[in-house]
């Protein structure tokens, strides 16, 4: 159960440790509005790491061929999800920069930011076929014990939650210090064409 453990935590930490355009929307919009909706849209990307690990240690190699005609498809629908947040985001900011104080542009709040980031990580092909390959790879044609795969696949998903945290943490941090308009302004753009940038070059590789 030990080695379980372990190696759901090594591989939540591998999918989760590369901050991408995903990791990126997180910070900015924990920097936005507030760490706790920052925590939810966190635990939307953990709760979607660990359905996919859980649909790979269940599923196994049958489901790398589900999912490989699909993957282009499901790349340019991540890819275009992304697009559509950092617009969002960017439309979000001005509106919030150029309305008068009395008329504060509504923030987006925990249940919706949990929901949005679930999904986006759950249309990511790339997160499936990664944990598909290390069940498949690990197990070299032997039973795993039910607890050992139930171990692995909360362990994966509190890996992903603990980084996906830290990340709202810095999100939250970096909304205290830029506390202006136009910090607040600026930092949402800047993310805004990050994440754009990032979503092409989903599209690219």
């Amino acid at each position: 159960m030990s080695a379980a453990l372990v190696a759901g935590l090594v591989a939540g930490y591998g999918i989760a440790i590369p901050v991408g355009a995903v990791g990126t929307y997180l910070v900015a919009l924990t920097a936005r509005t507030s760490l706790r909706t920052g925590l939810a849209a966190a635990l939307g990307v953990a709760t979607a790491d660990g359905v996919y690990a859980l649909v790979a240690v269940l599923g196994g190699a049958a489901i790398a061929g589900v999912i490989a005609p699909f993957a282009e498809p499901l790349r340019l629908v991540s890819a275009a999800v992304l697009v559509v947040l950092a617009a969002h985001g960017a439309l979000r900011a001005l509106r919030s920069h150029r309305a008068p104080a009395t008329r504060p542009v509504s923030p987006l709040g925990p249940g919706r930011a949990y929901v949005s980031l679930l999904g986006v990580t759950l249309v990511n092909p790339a997160t499936v076929v990664y944990f598909t390959a290390l069940v498949v790879g690990g197990r070299a044609g032997a039973a795993v014990p039910l607890l050992d795969q139930a171990v692995f696949v909360l362990a994966a998903f509190a890996a992903s939650a603990s980084w996906q945290a830290a990340l709202a943490g810095g999100g939250a941090l970096l909304g205290r210090v830029l506390t202006g308009r136009r910090g607040r302004l600026a930092t949402a753009l800047v993310s805004s064409a990050v994440i754009t940038a990032l979503a092409v070059r989903l599209v690219l590789t």
